[in-house]
């Protein structure tokens, strides 16, 4: 389970002062990529979907596991849609009573990385429905987007998700990591996230570098196992300067 900041005992994280290696490597990043529940945005969009829906406490239990790594995500994902099936209609009231709650420091930060011709990409377990307002706020293409589809019949119900999407299953990130790599010969990328998923992407082929960013949730094992640990994006946007 994520701790409550203020009583994490941070001082048992040594890796919250980058060496000048990874600086090196920050500041070099031809791509960036952001994960987008708890990170580019302060919650995590199927909980926030599934609440709107009636079913919010038990989807978010299953996301509490899904992130800290206990459950493969494939069947949390699964497991968690089925408790509130939602609709087409229901998905498009929620998009627009609910505008999306976007991380302080994160549109600078994306400003700053665009200015040095810096790629920015958004990868995420969470639907493109509902990141593609996050993506428009923020001036990241479409194309730099990989998430998961939320399917539905001619009647606008729920039928599913596409399995396609490399973002559906454990180690996706890390996949998708790898064939944005491979079709554009990026030559530093780094991975900024909160969970289990995005710690995955920093493998060969995939990314050189993990920034985990716990300014909402800290979850210990991703924390100890990045490069760099940050809590705010400022301590980034510094940085490449």
């Amino acid at each position: 389970m994520p701790l409550p900041l203020e009583a994490s005992g941070l001082g048992h994280f040594d890796n919250t002062l980058p060496s000048k290696d990874i600086l090196q490597l920050w500041r070099s990043a031809d791509a960036v990529c952001f994960d987008v529940d708890s990170t580019v945005c302060l919650d995590e969009g199927i909980d926030e979907l599934a609440e709107f829906c009636g079913a919010g406490k038990a989807v978010a239990e299953w996301t509490a596991r899904a992130m800290g790594g206990s459950v493969p995500f494939e069947e949390a994902l699964a497991a968690r849609l089925s408790l509130f099936k939602p609709s087409l209609l229901q998905v498009q009231e929620f998009l627009e009573t609910r505008p999306p709650k976007i991380s302080p420091g994160i549109n600078e930060l994306v400003k700053n990385l665009k200015a040095k011709n810096t790629n920015v990409y958004l990868i995420s377990g969470g639907f493109r429905q509902m990141i593609n307002p996050v993506a428009s706020i923020l001036g990241i293409p479409p194309e730099n987007i990989f998430a998961n589809q939320l399917l539905f019949g001619s009647s606008g119900e729920f039928v599913g998700f596409d399995v396609n999407e490399p973002t559906s299953r454990s180690g996706g990130k890390a996949t998708a990591v790898q064939e944005i790599r491979k079709v554009h010969g990026y030559k530093a990328l780094v991975m900024i996230g909160d969970g289990a998923t995005d710690l995955e992407a920093r493998k060969p082929g995939g990314a050189d570098l993990f920034i985990c960013y716990a300014g909402v949730q800290l979850r210990e094992a991703v924390a100890v196992g990045a490069d760099w640990l940050v809590f705010n994006f400022a301590d980034l946007i510094n940085s490449l300067e």
